[in-house]
C-alpha cells in the first residue's frame, strides 16, 4: 500500500473567489505539524454541469473566475494524501477509513447544480459542515473547520448531549454553527443560480437497517450462511494487501479472536497487539495468549501504566478531534501507537456486538417485556435504554450551572433515540435493540473513534464486521439464533467453534476492565485539581465548580459509586480537555480551593474529623 490516511477541506457556493481562496490558504498555513498539507501541483479538471471547479493539493492555486458566476464555485484541499487518486465522476472529494478508495465512507458530490454530502451507515468516517452566508464548507475533521468560523463557540446542546452519552450525538457538535452528517444519510443543497443562494438542505437516508420480513429459523442453514459472509467480508478487505503484515487488536474476546482467525484462514501475516494493564483492572491478556497460541501468531502485549495514560492524554484528546468519554480512548491509542511501528493497516472486531446482539441488550430485554406488561410504569422503555448509558442523564440540576441549566430545559435527550429505536423498520425488540446499537453506540462512537485514534498515526482501520451483505443477513436471523436462552451471540459462536479454542468461543462477555477509578483516587488524584480545576469550572460557567469534589464524596448520586466515579470524572475530564486543547480555549486562573491538593489519606482523615 503506497498511500497514507488523509482528511479534507473544502467549500462550495456562492461567494467571492479570491476571499475564499484567501480563507482556505490561510487555513493550510496555520495548520498544526501532524495536519500539514501535502504539497502537488493542483488538478484542474471540468465538472459536468457547474462550469470548473479546482481540487488542490495544499499549494496555491492561480486561477481566476469571474465574480457573480452563474454557476457555484469550489475548491478542496486533501492533507496528507500524495495526489495519486484521481476523482470519480462528479466527486469532489471522499475518504475511506480502511483505505479501499473503491468503497468510501463519505463523501462530496456535485451533481445538477447540488452539493450532496453522505456518509455510508457504519459510521466509520465522520463528515463536518457549516455554512457561511451562501458558502457550504466541509470538511472530515472538525479541528480544520474551526478556523472558518468567525468564533467558535460550546454548543450547549452538543454538551448536554455529550454528558448523557460520552458522545456527541449527530447531527449536532460541540461547537455552534458546525454540524456532522448522520450516518447513512446524505444531505443535498440545491442551488439557485439565478439569485446566487442556496436552498435549505434536504436530508434523505440511504440506508435503514430493517427487519427481514421472513426470519430465518433453521440453525445449520445460517452457521453455513455465515460462516460463508464472514469469509467473504474478510476477502474484501484484504484484496489490496501483498505480502506485508498486518496488525488485529485482539483483546482475547469472541469477536477480535474471530478476525485474527479469518486473516489466518485466508493467509495473511498477522501480528496481534493486545493491552495489558498489570495489576489493576480486568486482565484479558491470558486469553488474547491463548488466542494466539492456538493461532500461532506473535502477540505484543502493550504495557498501560498511569504514567503512559498521562503522557499520552492530551495526544489521545487531539487526535479523537471530538471529545469521547469512554475511558478505552487513550488505551487504543497506545495500542495504535504501538502497531504504527510495524504494520500500516490494523484489524479489529469492533461492530461484532452490534450485530449479534451482545451482553447489553439481555436488561434491556427484560425491560421491554416488563414494559409490554406494565405499560404505566415508572420508567419508559426509551428511558431504560437511555440508562444503558450510564452518564449524568438525569443529573442536570447538580451538574450544571443555572445558566446552563436552563437552556437545557426544553432538551430531551430520548429525542436523540427516537430513530434509532424505530417500530416501523424493526418490529421485534431484539431487531430493534440491534438497529439502536449499529445507530448509536456503533455509528456515533465506536466506528468513528477507532478511525481516529488510527489516522493520527497513520494507519487504515479494517473493521470486518462493518459489512452491508453481513449485517443485512443478520436482520433476518430469528432472535433465537441471536440470544439462546442466556447465551448471547450464539449463532455466532456456533458458526466459529471450530475456529477458536472453546473456552474462547463460550466464555461470558465482559467489556474492557480500563481502572478508571483506581487511576482517578490514587495516581491522577493531584491531577483532578487541575484538570478539574473550581476556578476554571466556573470561569467555563458550565459545570458547577466543585462537581469533582461532590463526585468523589459520593454526593453527586447513588448510582455514581465503584467504577461509576471514575468513568464520571473521566467525561468531565475529557471534555475539559476538549476545551483546552481542541477548541483551544484559555484556561485561566486556577484556585487551591479544592480536596486534591492533599495527600488523599490526609482528606480522608480530614473528612473523618470534619463530619465527627
Amino acid at each position: 500500500m503506497g498511500n497514507i490516511p488523509h482528511h479534507f477541506l473544502g467549500y462550495w457556493g456562492y461567494g467571492t473567489q479570491h476571499e475564499l481562496e484567501a480563507l482556505l490558504n490561510s487555513v493550510l498555513e496555520n495548520l498544526s505539524p501532524n495536519l500539514s498539507p501535502c504539497r502537488g501541483e493542483a488538478l484542474n479538471f471540468p465538472l459536468s454541469l457547474a462550469g470548473k471547479g479546482v481540487r488542490g493539493l495544499g499549494q496555491k492555486n492561480n486561477f481566476s473566475l469571474q465574480e457573480n458566476y452563474p454557476f457555484p464555485i469550489w475548491n478542496v484541499v486533501h492533507i496528507g494524501i500524495d495526489g495519486n487518486c484521481p476523482p470519480l465522476k462528479n466527486q469532489i472529494a471522499a475518504i475511506s477509513a480502511s483505505g479501499l478508495l473503491t468503497s468510501p465512507d463519505a463523501w462530496v458530490l456535485q451533481e445538477n447544480n447540488c452539493l450532496i454530502l453522505g456518509r455510508e451507515p457504519f459510521g466509520k468516517m465522520p463528515l463536518y459542515w457549516t455554512q457561511q452566508g451562501q458558502v457550504i464548507w466541509f470538511a472530515s475533521q472538525l479541528q480544520l473547520l474551526l478556523p472558518i468560523l468567525q468564533q467558535s463557540e460550546v454548543s450547549i446542546s452538543g454538551l448536554y448531549g455529550y454528558s448523557c452519552f460520552s458522545y456527541v450525538p449527530t447531527p449536532l457538535t460541540p461547537v455552534k454553527e458546525m454540524f456532522a452528517l448522520t450516518a447513512g444519510t446524505e444531505l443535498v443543497w440545491q442551488s439557485d443560480s439565478q439569485l446566487g443562494k442556496l436552498q435549505t438542505p434536504k436530508s434523505k437516508h440511504i440506508y435503514s437497517w430493517r427487519e427481514a420480513p421472513i426470519q430465518l429459523t433453521d440453525e445449520a442453514t445460517a452457521i453455513t450462511e455465515l460462516q460463508t459472509l464472514l469469509k467473504d467480508s474478510i476477502e474484501r478487505q484484504i484484496v489490496d494487501l501483498k505480502d506485508e503484515p498486518v496488525a488485529v487488536f485482539l483483546s482475547g474476546g469472541l469477536d477480535s479472536s474471530v478476525v485474527a482467525a479469518l486473516l489466518v484462514q485466508a493467509g495473511v501475516k498477522v501480528r496481534a497487539y493486545t493491552l495489558d494493564f498489570g495489576d489493576v483492572g480486568i486482565s484479558e491478556y491470558p486469553y488474547s495468549e491463548q488466542v494466539a497460541q492456538f493461532l500461532k501468531i506473535p502477540l505484543i502485549k502493550v504495557a498501560v501504566t498511569p504514567s503512559s495514560i498521562k503522557n499520552a492524554l492530551i495526544p489521545t484528546v487531539q487526535a479523537l478531534d471530538l471529545p469521547f468519554g469512554d475511558g478505552v480512548c487513550v488505551p487504543l491509542y497506545l495500542l495504535s501507537q504501538r502497531a504504527s511501528q510495524e504494520t500500516q493497516v490494523i484489524f479489529n472486531g469492533e461492530g461484532g456486538d452490534q450485530l449479534f446482539a451482545g451482553w447489553t441488550n439481555k436488561p434491556l430485554i427484560a425491560a421491554g417485556v416488563y414494559q409490554a406488561e406494565n405499560p404505566t410504569g415508572q420508567e419508559t422503555f426509551i428511558q431504560q435504554y437511555l440508562r444503558t448509558f450510564h452518564r449524568l442523564g438525569g443529573y442536570e440540576s447538580q451538574v450544571y450551572q443555572p445558566e446552563v441549566y436552563a437552556q437545557i430545559q426544553n432538551l430531551h435527550p430520548e429525542d436523540w433515540l427516537l430513530a434509532a429505536l424505530n417500530r416501523d423498520e424493526c418490529p421485534s425488540l431484539l431487531h430493534r435493540l440491534r438497529r439502536a446499537s449499529l445507530m448509536l453506540k456503533g455509528a456515533q462512537n465506536i466506528h468513528p473513534r477507532a478511525t481516529a485514534l488510527g489516522f493520527a498515526h497513520g494507519l487504515w482501520v479494517r473493521s470486518p464486521f462493518c459489512d452491508l451483505p453481513l449485517a443485512e443477513w443478520t436482520f433476518r436471523l430469528s432472535g433465537e439464533l441471536c440470544l439462546q436462552g442466556a447465551c448471547e451471540k450464539y449463532i455466532l459462536k456456533r458458526a466459529v467453534e471450530s475456529w477458536l479454542p472453546p473456552e474462547i468461543v463460550w466464555r461470558q462477555k465482559r467489556g474492557m476492565g480500563v481502572p478508571l477509578t483506581s487511576w482517578c483516587l490514587n495516581d491522577f488524584w493531584h491531577q483532578l485539581g487541575i484538570w478539574l480545576n473550581p476556578e476554571t469550572l466556573r470561569a467555563n460557567n458550565h459545570f458547577y465548580p466543585h462537581i469533582a469534589a461532590q463526585i468523589v464524596e459520593g454526593k453527586l448520586g447513588a448510582a455514581i459509586q465503584g467504577r461509576r466515579i471514575g468513568e464520571t470524572l473521566w467525561l468531565l475530564i475529557m471534555w475539559q480537555l476538549w476545551r483546552s486543547h481542541v477548541l483551544n480555549e484559555e484556561l485561566g486562573k486556577q484556585s487551591l480551593d479544592h480536596p486534591f491538593w492533599l495527600h488523599r489519606w490526609l482528606w480522608r482523615n480530614y473528612k473523618i474529623i470534619r463530619n465527627s
